[in-house]
């Protein structure tokens, strides 16, 4: 008889992922990749205090509420991950050997020091792959009925990082299709002096990006993954403006991507 899979998560915790607008009307689809910090049980904290939960290494701060406000403000398809990227990275394929981070940033993550390979395998079968795979159905489903489908990918970074401050308030990242982010940047840049980045403060790239260069470029799908500062969607007013903002710049940038390609 084979061995018993390594179980990570218990019968009472929570699947992986949530869904709001399951049946959204919209052409937009939207993901939040680094949308929580709950921690299976079994892991207990993973050897760090518990206010390492409330920094940037553990979730997007303010991330999940932006999607969930645009998703709700455009009637879109909405997907966010529960579980903290310190189990495993929920935009990074799971056989890159950093999608289960020792180190972030300058912390040591002591519970994710030497595992076994069937532990790695655990988090991948219960927290990563449920997750795309719900991605996966749903895109399948929306292109057997031929509906048009964008995919926006909201994430958020820190105002300082390693000691330098990042002047950006938003950026629009993409790897080898940058029609719509590049649309995106020009209606922000329009938006009250935004400072916008172009790949900035990270680039999406096939090594470390999965939900983007997965569902958006194999797809040949229309999409864009915004990156915002902490510091403007920490709490509730601007998580509202912001999500109240894209809402009325995605419609208007996709129009004019398509009008471009007509």
């Amino acid at each position: 008889m084979g061995r018993t899979p390594v179980k990570l998560l218990a019968q009472d915790e929570p699947a992986p992922f949530a869904v709001e607008q399951a049946d959204g009307g919209s052409a937009f689809f939207i993901t939040c990749d680094h949308a929580g910090r709950r921690l299976p049980r079994r892991l207990g904290r993973l050897g760090l205090a518990e206010a390492e939960f409330e920094r940037h290494i553990a979730w997007d701060i303010g991330a999940s509420e932006v999607a969930r406000r645009l998703g709700r403000a455009l009637d879109a398809f909405t997907i966010h991950q529960i579980y903290s990227r310190l189990v495993i990275d929920s935009n990074r394929d799971p056989s890159v050997e950093s999608s289960i981070a020792t180190v972030s940033e300058d912390t040591e993550i002591p519970g994710n020091r030497g595992l076994t390979e069937e532990e790695r395998q655990a988090r991948a079968r219960e927290i990563f792959w449920p997750y795309h795979d719900r991605i996966a159905a749903e895109l399948d489903r929306r292109a057997r009925a031929k509906r048009d489908t964008e995919v926006i990918a909201v994430h958020s970074f820190t105002p300082v990082f390693k000691g330098i401050a990042r002047p950006w308030h938003a950026g629009v990242l993409y790897n080898h299709d940058p029609r719509l982010a590049h649309i995106l940047k020009q209606l922000l840049e329009a938006e009250d002096g935004l400072v916008v980045g172009d790949n900035e403060p990270y680039a999406v790239g096939d090594l470390t990006d999965y939900s983007i260069p997965v569902h958006g470029e194999k797809r040949g799908l229309p999409h864009v993954e915004i990156e915002i500062r902490q510091d403007l969607i920490a709490e509730a007013t601007g998580q509202g403006s912001w999500a109240q903002r894209l809402a009325r710049l995605l419609p208007e940038a996709y129009r004019r991507m398509k009008q471009a390609a007509a």
